[in-house]
């Protein structure tokens, strides 16, 4: 399994709605609950009033499509991770996984995981 890492930072951000923001935009995830309505997205394109905002994300992607039979593969990046105190914040999309750790974890997490 390869991992290759995003350019830019990323944000995780809640809002009061999605009303009037561009969801389109490529590295946008956007999720609804019951309870709360939030984005991770390249912090260039926060936008202004949000609710709540946490900066300083990397996101490194696990490359190519994942079939949904696999086993573990989230867990076995987790564990490398945690193993060195590093924490991550996971979103999954239909082909694959992404990986968002804080900025200054990156060096270590490429160490760790064996990213070139």
């Amino acid at each position: 399994m390869k991992l290759e890492i995003l350019d830019g930072a990323f944000s995780v951000i809640k809002v009061k709605s999605f009303e009037g923001l561009d969801l389109s935009r490529p590295f946008t995830f956007a999720a609804a609950t019951d309870n709360e309505n939030s984005l991770v997205m390249p912090t260039e394109y926060v936008p202004t009033g949000a609710l709540a905002r946490e900066d300083g994300w990397r996101a490194m992607r696990v490359s190519g499509t994942l079939d949904f039979s696999l086993i573990g593969v989230i867990a076995e990046i987790a564990a490398k991770l945690a193993a060195n105190k590093i924490s991550v914040f996971v979103v999954s999309t239909y082909d694959t996984d992404y990986l968002l750790i804080k900025d200054e974890n990156l060096e270590i997490a490429k160490k760790v995981l064996e990213i070139e």
